[in-house]
């Protein structure tokens, strides 16, 4: 099966090109994984404010360049991809931002924000091809046009403006979708209907997504699999329900262990994120072994590979040395 996208050795250092240096941060650390082209998919890369998520979306898109390793779309390197072809990739791999504020020009109406990708990437010939194409776009994701058209940002709620990214995503006929942190600045009572037009670009449109979060409540929501990354590292892949119902690695279940309980009479947290009598010692190997509960000697001067765990998840912790060492190291060919 051929890949729509793939990356190989991915590393991408900030303030510097050597790991190791004082001035350098490696944001995203040596990371393969590839998206089927003939297989769409729902794909949650979570982790916590620094962990690597962002940078690595970037890296997809092609906005920023790996320090080391390669990014292929469509087997084409994105650094030596062509004016034409960079287009291509334009127009197909559409990112949903965080913040459905910062995306719009407050002095124009919103009708802008969808008519400029339609002049961009030429997808309409004339003005009522335009006009259709707009009109079935904001009714997949649940907006009404007679209500939507014609007003300012303000006018609009943010849940509204979102859908609208979603919808100006849609006029793209996009391959794959970037959505990063799609929902953590919207009301809790919009989350669902957004969430609900993302799995419908999958279902509808066999549209791949890469959901980018911080939130496991709503990566599960949402996800086929997960990617659990911290410090720029994938401590822990496995489909979504695997990973979040029954997480291994001891980041992913201090992770699970933070989301809010219902049951006020329980504690919310579970173990703290950090054991302190560790934190003065400096770890060569395991990133997480000053932060972690169960570290072992072994973790303070090698770093672990990620291990075959069950039949769909790998984690990278010594306590599975049992078990046999990924044969890939695509972190995605567990989902298949």
């Amino acid at each position: 099966m051929a890949n729509l996208l793939e990356m190989k050795n991915v590393t991408k250092i900030f303030g510097g090109s050597v790991i190791g240096h004082d001035d350098s941060t490696v944001a995203v650390d040596n990371v393969t994984l590839s998206i089927l082209d003939d297989h769409p998919t729902i794909i949650a890369i979570a982790g916590e404010s620094g962990s690597g998520k962002t940078t690595l979306s970037l890296l997809m898109q092609g906005q920023i360049a790996p320090t080391s390793g390669q990014v292929y779309y469509r087997g084409k390197n994105l650094v030596k991809m062509s004016a034409d072809e960079k287009m291509q990739l334009r127009r197909e791999v559409q990112p949903i931002f965080q913040d459905p504020y910062a995306a719009y020009n407050p002095f124009y109406r919103v009708d802008h924000v969808l008519q400029t990708p339609i002049k961009h990437f030429g997808l309409a010939k004339t003005n009522a091809e335009a006009n259709q194409r707009i009109i079935e776009a904001m009714e997949m994701v649940g907006l009404r046009p007679a209500e939507t058209l014609g007003r300012y940002p303000h006018q609009l709620s943010g849940g509204q403006r979102q859908r609208l990214m979603v919808a100006r995503a849609l006029l793209c006929h996009p391959q794959m979708i970037m959505a990063d942190e799609p929902v953590s600045m919207v009301d809790a009572s919009l989350r669902a209907t957004i969430l609900a037009s993302l799995s419908r670009l999958k279902q509808d449109f066999a549209i791949s997504v890469v959901y980018i979060t911080h939130d496991l409540t709503t990566a599960y929501q949402i996800a086929e699999n997960i990617i659990i990354m911290y410090s720029g590292s994938v401590v822990e892949t496995g489909t979504v329900d695997q990973v979040i119902r029954n997480p291994k690695h001891p980041y992913t279940q201090l992770l699970v262990a933070s989301i809010p309980l219902p049951d006020k009479s329980k504690n919310w947290g579970g173990r703290e994120a950090e054991d302190s009598s560790q934190v003065a010692r400096k770890a060569g190997g395991c990133k997480f072994a000053n932060r972690c509960p169960l570290v072992m000697e072994q973790c303070w001067s090698s770093k672990p590979p990620l291990y075959t765990t069950d039949e769909n998840r790998a984690v990278s912790c010594f306590h599975y040395n049992n078990n046999p060492v990924m044969s890939s190291p695509d972190v995605s060919t567990v989902f298949r």
